[in-house]
This record gives structure tokens, sequence and C-alpha cells, in this order.
């Protein structure tokens, strides 16, 4: 069973940038997607980006399209999400999730059956 571990977080200042990396470990993503999501303060979870590891299609939130990118390193076997001109509205945990998701889940927490523990990102004003 894969196992998924996020680095990268941290304190950054309003308008910096962040990488945040999701390892797998165990098996390769194979066919599965990988997204992204955040919690932040008294919030619920909720989507930031996703992508499916064999044919790269990827969805955004709203939020953080044109800001956040998410990218595929194969050689890695990790999903990097590259986050610029950071709000302190971005403030959360992230976490990485992968499973098998049809396109009209993968938005969603429903499509995802492995979770990393999260990795915290304050963006400070």
């Amino acid at each position: 069973q894969v196992q998924l571990v996020e680095s990268g977080g941290g304190l950054v200042q309003a308008g910096g940038s962040l990488i945040l990396s999701c390892a797998a470990s165990g098996r390769s993503f194979s066919d599965s997607a990988v997204a992204w999501f955040r919690q932040g303060p008294g919030k619920e979870r909720e989507f930031v980006a996703a992508v499916r590891w064999s044919m790269g299609s990827i969805r955004y939130a709203d939020s953080v399209k044109d800001r956040f990118t998410i990218s595929r390193d194969k050689a890695m076997n990790r999903v990097l999400l590259q986050m610029n001109s950071l709000k302190p509205e971005d403030t959360a945990v992230y976490y990485c999730a992968t499973g098998r998701p049809i396109w009209s889940t993968m938005a969603t927490m429903r499509g995802y059956d492995t979770w990393g523990q999260g990795t915290q990102v304050t963006v400070s004003s």
C-alpha cells in the first residue's frame, strides 16, 4: 500500500512562494490521481489541485488558479505544488492524497482513499 509524505511547508510573507512535495513510498502512483487539499484554522478541508499521474490532466480550485501549479516528477515518484503570490488566506495545513477518482469526484475528498499527515503553510501579512 502506498504511503504519502508531504514536505516543504513553512512560514512565508505575503507575495512569497513555496514548493510542497508529496512523495510516495511502497508503490508508484501508476494509474492514480494525486491531489492537494488544505484546511485552514476553523475551516473545512478544501480542494486545491489534482493531477492524474498517467494522463497528466489537471484541475485547480478557482481560488488558486493562476497562482499555484501542480506537476509530476516521475523520476522521483512525487508530485509538486508550486505556490506563488501567496496570501494570508492560503494559511492552512496542506494534505496530499491519492486515489482513483472519476472526473466528477477529482476535486472532492471522496475521490481519494490514502492521505498524508499534512504540512503547515503559514503566510504572514
